[in-house]
């Protein structure tokens, strides 16, 4: 099953959360948080959405950080994604 954003929405794929410390300590479940950092995997069209004109500048493969609990999470074949409007996003991510 594919999942087509319309307007402004993206959908996004949280990354792991480390395994291990710097460190190297090894972190329990309920030590990891929740990442914040994502990665795009489909983005709407844009164009007229709430009566304003929106570009949509990102794009699938982009790494960006939202805030920790914007959006709508759904499961699609066992695959957990998140849907946000685009100016829920906070940044972008190079390495």
């Amino acid at each position: 099953m594919k999942l087509n954003p319309l307007g402004d929405r993206v959908v996004l794929k949280r990354m792991e959360a480390e395994e291990t410390t710097k460190g190297g300590i090894i972190l329990t479940a309920s030590a990891k948080e929740r990442p914040e950092i994502s990665v795009v995997v489909a983005v709407g069209p844009g164009g007229l959405v709430d009566g304003k004109e929106v570009e949509m500048v990102v794009k699938p493969g982009d790494k960006v950080i939202t805030g920790k609990y914007v959006g709508t999470e759904v499961k699609i074949d066992g695959e957990e994604l998140t849907l946000v409007r685009q100016n829920d996003i906070i940044a972008t991510v190079e390495e």
